[in-house]
């Protein structure tokens, strides 16, 4: 289903007017100082985050192609700002300049759909009245393995869709609606740095998804207690487990638990008797490190283990939700986790810590390179070449 202006407008609140007033304030300097400025890119993330794909690329570009001209939006309070002030132009994520840029940039690229000044003020602009040229490039945050509306060209109009995985990219081009030769299988920014790698044969890493029914509502309506949830429920269950407190222990291994950034403000909801389990906040640590090290990962739905499997570690899916997240969340999409060489699939956390325990026996031995290349054919270090060359084509 389509977004239409109604639907839009009963999200928009008072900050998202505010920043259509600072929109319109500059749309005129901008479209003048558009005039002498040519083959601008703007690129960005989330506001406080410079660690997917969209930084990645951005560092590429300035260490490679310096003479393009690039800016990163971020706010520049975040602790990933440290990573991209020295590297160029760093913009004030939803500033005055930000809009001005926006406005400015021959392409605008980003990893996440909402990465601009103001999401539901560029939506309108992009989408809803299309008054704004369709340059936007999407590098994805993870691959999109579901089959979720929020993605169909008739919600984004992207000019390109980057897509990682053959299987994905066939998946998008058919079902997504999207013109010929905009989506492009070029490969994740984010995994020229997944080749060279030191795993940490004791780290075992869980990073378990968002729930869509457990959001901001959840968290903020009294009456709805997320520590009744299943999700809660589960996941403890999982943590306190005393068979895994037992694995752990004499095999001497570390599991850190890790939620997806939408469920990081319920982190304080869980908890674990074990020395060696750390329930870790965003803050703390780096996803993209951490997958690197990480020996074994245990997930739900999150893409992420495309990342893990592209590395050739082995995947545990645990997935106690399943009839509830496709009802709610996300309809199925091309991936059967239930028979897939890149993972073992799970419904109870007993059978979870089963496999975790004989992959252990098993030094976590890795996929082979069979295993992965129909899902990664463009398995080298030339991402963001590809991306780059890809961008400048247009």
């Amino acid at each position: 289903m389509q977004y239409t202006l109604k639907k839009v407008l009963n999200f928009i609140k008072f900050s998202d007017i505010c920043h259509l007033f600072l929109a319109l304030f500059v749309l005129p300097w901008a479209l003048i100082a558009k005039i002498f400025i040519r083959d601008f890119w703007l690129i960005c993330e989330e506001k406080n985050e410079a660690r997917d794909n969209g930084y990645w690329f951005f560092k590429w570009v300035r260490e490679n192609r310096p003479k393009q001209k690039t800016a990163y939006a971020i706010n520049k309070k975040s602790n990933d700002f440290a990573k991209v002030k020295g590297l160029g132009r760093i913009i004030k994520y939803g500033s005055l300049s930000h809009w001005f840029w926006y406005i400015v940039a021959d392409k605008n690229i980003s990893s996440q759909k909402g990465g601009k000044p103001n999401a539901a003020v560029c939506y309108l602009f992009e989408v809803v009245f299309k008054m704004r040229k369709n340059n936007r490039i999407f590098l994805q945050h993870g691959v999109t393995v579901n089959k979720g509306e929020w993605l169909f060209y008739k919600n984004t109009r992207f000019k390109l869709f980057i897509t990682a995985a053959a299987p994905e990219h066939e998946f998008v081009s058919e079902n997504f609606g999207y013109p010929e030769d905009s989506v492009k299988l070029c490969g994740f920014a984010r995994f020229d740095k997944l080749h060279d790698i030191e795993v940490d044969k004791d780290l075992i890493l869980v990073m378990p998804s968002w729930r869509n029914w457990l959001g901001r509502e959840a968290h903020d309506n009294k009456n709805n207690d997320f520590a009744a949830s299943e999700y809660a429920i589960k996941w403890n269950e999982f943590l306190n487990s005393p068979k895994l407190a037992a694995i752990l222990k004499n095999n001497n291994k570390r599991l850190l638990f890790f939620p997806h950034r939408n469920m990081q403000k319920f982190i304080s909801y869980f908890s674990t008797d074990s020395e060696n389990i750390e329930i870790a906040g965003s803050e703390k640590y780096d996803i993209q490190d951490i997958l690197k090290k990480a020996a074994l990962m245990i997930t739900d739905y999150s893409s992420v283990f495309f990342d893990f499997a592209y590395m050739r570690k082995p995947v545990i899916f645990y997935q106690f939700d399943e009839k509830a997240f496709r009802e709610k969340q996300y309809e199925e999409g091309f991936f059967d986790y239930h028979n897939s060489v890149l993972g073992k699939w799970a419904d109870d956390s007993d059978s979870v810590i089963s496999f975790m325990e004989s992959a252990l026996t098993e030094d976590c031995a890795g996929l082979s390179q069979d295993d992965i290349k129909t899902f990664f054919p463009l398995w080298d270090s030339d991402n963001c070449l590809r991306i780059y060359d890809c961008i400048k084509s247009l």
